[in-house]
């Protein structure tokens, strides 16, 4: 396997969650590598949350899982891509992706 350089980002790395079927980005959020073993083990999205120092599973408390698919890594060995099978949407507002939003709309 692949060496994921969390040295870069303070022991942590960026993680782009992709739909597995329609390749609509669902969401960004982040690992380390406890987050990655415990994915990686599990087969369900694990991610480190900066704003509680805590790993945490996507849909742990929604029911909205996600489901693993694939991981890539890129060229510099320091952003994941995961594919994913969802139960339900990604973003907590209830939209399918977090990305919903012009940058322009007020």
């Amino acid at each position: 396997m692949i060496a994921v350089d969390f040295e870069k980002g303070g022991g942590l790395v960026p993680v782009i969650v992709q739909d597995a079927e329609d390749g609509t980005v669902l969401m960004l959020a982040y690992m380390n590598q406890d987050a990655l073993e415990k994915t990686l083990a599990t087969g369900l999205a694990t991610f480190w949350s900066r704003s509680r120092n805590a790993l945490w599973t996507k849909g742990e408390t929604s029911g909205n899982y996600q489901h693993v698919q694939s991981i890539a890594i890129d060229c510099d060995e320091d952003t994941l891509l995961l594919k994913v099978k969802g139960d339900g949407p990604a973003c907590h507002t209830g939209n399918r992706t977090c990305f919903y939003r012009a940058l322009e709309e007020e």
